[in-house]
């Protein structure tokens, strides 16, 4: 009888695995995700628009080749990536010669593929985010010393559609005396939308996707009446075909100087209304709902703050601030619509309130001397019907 042998058990490498998807520009790379890879760009101070994006997408490592937050300004997209519990490595030597598809794994600071060690960089987790944020905030007073500079350079080019609305197209959707709710893709513009539900069931507002908000709108069951989208949008910005056939109307912003790509859009049977500017795609919609009278904006995934304005780090960030203070008297956070918006007051609420006081006086006209004379004679009255 052959002896029994034993088999030693199999062990596994530590780290994380996954498959490679290599390309320097991040929104090329974006449609190429899927859940599990491990994204290899090369994105300076990336922002919190492309940190969810890469979220969303179910990366599992990012390896940057440049700094995750050089320290310019306090850029948001590490935190985003690292609060969502991705791998993070940056200033990656050797990460352009990872091979594109390849499978890799991380461990230690140090991509192997193949079983040799291809690429070296450096951890980013809450810690370096947290510390770095804090040395770049210092940074944001020449920031925004470029911001006053750009800003008067915008407004001497789009003075006619910043402060009078030249140049933009009639829309079929009738925006004048009507609340509107502009949704733009961001971190936390899905649940901002959920949160205004009762807002938009009971005021019935103009609604206005910008890009992929759009989708975001179907995805929560509303129809969207307008579409601002971005004539130079690539895959990954662009809304979803249904998106853009359900509205009523499209506005395709164009830059100065551009010629409007349309072909994509009429093969969908939608007609484009240009807008030619250099302001992003989102001040372009707000600026449009201001010329056509809206009563009141509402925004879910508006760049707010200070911080998430500079994050952008867009040529249209001097567009931001003037629209800002040009939309201003109408914006609101959709953040602070529970606040200032408790619900209309329907008619089976009073209904309710009134059977509530109707009962309470009921009973105490019981407890009095009058009340139990009345109870007993009303007691003996239903008692005679039933003999």
């Amino acid at each position: 009888m052959k002896p029994a042998t034993r088999t030693r058990p199999a062990t596994t490498a530590p780290g994380l695995t996954g498959t490679a998807r290599v390309e320097r520009r991040t929104r090329v790379l974006l449609p190429r995700l899927r859940p599990g890879d491990v994204a290899v760009v090369d994105h300076l101070d990336m922002d919190r628009a492309t940190a969810q994006a890469l979220v969303d997408a179910g990366v599992s490592a990012v390896v940057n080749a440049a700094p995750m937050i050089s320290g310019r300004l306090p850029n948001l997209g590490p935190q985003v990536l690292a609060e969502a519990g991705i791998l993070v490595l940056d200033r990656v030597e050797g990460a352009f010669g990872i091979s594109d598809g390849a499978s890799v794994r991380i461990h230690d600071e140090v991509v192997f593929a193949g079983g040799a060690a291809v690429a070296m960089g450096r951890e980013v987790d809450v810690h370096t985010v947290d510390l770095e944020m804090a040395q770049a905030r210092l940074a944001m007073g020449s920031q925004l010393e470029s911001l006053t500079h750009n800003s008067t350079e915008f407004l001497r080019r789009e003075e006619g559609f910043l402060l009078h609305g030249l140049g933009l197209p009639e829309t079929a959707t009738r925006i004048a005396g009507r609340p509107v709710v502009l949704v733009v893709p961001g971190a936390g513009s899905r649940g901002r939308l959920t949160s205004i539900r009762a807002f938009i069931r009971e005021q019935d507002p103009v609604l206005v996707g910008v890009d992929r908000g759009a989708d975001l709108l179907l995805d929560a069951g509303h129809r969207p009446d307008m579409v601002v989208v971005s004539n130079a949008a690539g895959d990954a910005e662009r809304p979803s075909a249904k998106a853009l056939r359900t509205a009523r109307d499209v506005v395709v912003r164009v830059d100065s100087g551009s010629r409007l790509h349309a072909e994509q859009l009429e093969r969908l049977g939608v007609r484009p209304l240009p807008v030619e500017s250099s302001a992003t795609t989102e001040d372009t919609a707000l600026l449009l709902l201001e010329a056509e009278e809206a009563r009141l904006i509402v925004g879910v995934g508006l760049h707010a703050s200070l911080e998430e304005v500079l994050d952008r780090q867009s040529p249209g960030l001097a567009g931001t601030y003037l629209t800002r203070l040009k939309v201003g008297h109408l914006l609101v956070d959709a953040a602070s619509v529970h606040l200032l918006y408790s619900g209309r007051v329907r008619p089976r609420h009073v209904f309710l309130v009134l059977l509530a006081g109707l009962l309470t006086l009921a009973i105490a006209v019981a407890v009095t001397p009058v009340g139990q004379e009345w109870l007993t004679a009303l007691t003996d009255y239903l008692q005679g019907l039933f003999r």
